[in-house]
């Protein structure tokens, strides 16, 4: 081999080495991007969860957005009042205490309410069994009971009760929307944890087959928006809507009236009960008092 030849290529390929070193480092000092030393420190006071419950796929993109302006220190779901105050003194402003939010589940059709079509022997999956037919309950817009929810849920703050329907552990929920995304029936809302008075039921069907599929299933009568106060509720197609806005903090029931106890207070009270307490509130503020229906 010609030892010309082959110092030269050695001095060509180290020259452009040289030169592309050069290159790199120019264009590492023009391109830098210095990172926000609170980035660090607003990761560290983070949980940790990568949950996705603030809008952001994880707790590093939390930070940056927050240093960017595109986030509140409240934005963080599990955080505690403690941790945001730790958020907001790096950050350097002021933290607003807000109402978190809880997970409710949304109806009550469980084994022993909700009639069923057959034995269904599909994966067991809520999103398998709404696109093969639903599963085996006869209600389309019901709880199918196979607890994907529950699954989905990275502080165990779901579990599925004796009737197979989830029920929310309100001490460890934070609100991470993780269940919410996770029901193709869309019977899981967020909440704020101050609002009591919920509807049940996200059925739309005609009255009749409504409660021929599902005994506490909502029934459209519309008793529960006449007897509610200041336009509290509305009807939506065959269902009944809360507006938060103008109530739904009350410990009682804004109507006695509801045939199949759709119309309920957080927790699952009676709704017997609840309705003896409309009626006692109704006499102790000079309200009309609603007459109860037998149940």
């Amino acid at each position: 081999m010609d030892i010309t030849f082959l110092l030269t290529s050695t001095a060509i390929m180290g020259g452009m080495g040289t030169l592309f070193a050069i290159g790199l480092a120019i264009a590492d000092t023009k391109l830098h991007v210095e990172e926000d030393p609170r980035i660090e420190l607003l990761v560290d006071a983070l949980p940790g969860a990568n949950c996705g419950g603030c809008g952001v796929p994880g707790c590093g993109a939390f930070a940056d957005a927050l240093v960017q302006g595109k986030a509140q220190v409240t934005g963080c779901p599990v955080n505690s009042a403690d941790d945001v105050a730790e958020l907001a003194a790096i950050m350097g402003v002021e933290a607003t205490a807000g109402v978190r939010n809880i997970a409710r589940i949304l109806c009550h059709g469980g084994d022993d309410e909700v009639a069923k079509r057959g034995e269904y022997l599909g994966v067991k999956t809520c999103m398998a069994a709404h696109l093969n037919k639903g599963g085996d309950k006869l209600c389309e817009f019901g709880c199918m009971g196979y607890s994907d929810c529950v699954t989905v849920c990275p502080f165990d703050a779901i579990y599925m009760n004796d009737n197979n329907i989830p029920t929310v552990i309100e001490d460890k929920c934070t609100g991470c929307n993780n269940c919410v995304v996770a029901c193709p029936r869309d019977i899981i809302e967020l909440v704020p944890e101050d609002k009591n008075l919920f509807i049940f039921c996200r059925s739309q069907d005609e009255a009749r087959y409504a409660r021929s599929v599902c005994t506490v299933s909502c029934v459209g009568c519309g008793a529960c928006v006449k007897g509610s106060d200041e336009s509290m509720m509305c009807m939506n197609g065959n269902l009944p809507v809360i507006d938060y806005s103008k109530g739904g903090t009350v410990e009682i029931l804004p109507t006695a009236k509801c045939p199949n106890h759709s119309i309920n207070m957080k927790g699952g009270e009676d709704p017997i009960q609840s309705i003896h307490n409309y009626v006692a509130y109704s006499k102790d503020t000079n309200k009309p008092e609603t007459e109860a229906t037998d149940v």
